[in-house]
């Protein structure tokens, strides 16, 4: 499984709401097992400089390139990428990723 996690921030002045809306159309993408659109939360002792996350899920490579590819990512993408300051995103593979000995799955 590929997990797919994108950090945003929003610059000073900036409409967060409408950041909110463009990302969460990533959701009704259906090559995605699952998706998520999260607000920080500012908790973090070191920085916060990140205002949304998102956290995505694929079977594998072809269901992330599938999930670029659709229409309905091209159309968040108009929405947000004008209004965003920092995009950084990140893909690994869950199944080669070093894990805690707790976990269990």
């Amino acid at each position: 499984m590929i997990r797919h996690i994108v950090f945003f921030s929003v610059p000073e002045g900036g409409d967060a709401d409408k950041v909110e809306a463009g990302l969460s159309i990533l959701t009704q993408n259906p090559h995605a097992r699952l998706v998520e659109i999260g607000r920080n939360q500012r908790s973090d002792l070191y920085g916060n400089e990140v205002d949304f996350v998102v956290y995505a899920e694929f079977d594998d490579e072809a269901a992330l390139d599938a999930y670029r590819a659709h229409p309905l990512y091209d159309k968040s993408t108009s929405i947000v990428k004008p209004m965003r300051e920092m995009r950084i995103a990140a893909d690994f593979n869950s199944e080669t990723a070093v894990k805690s000995s707790l976990y269990k799955d």
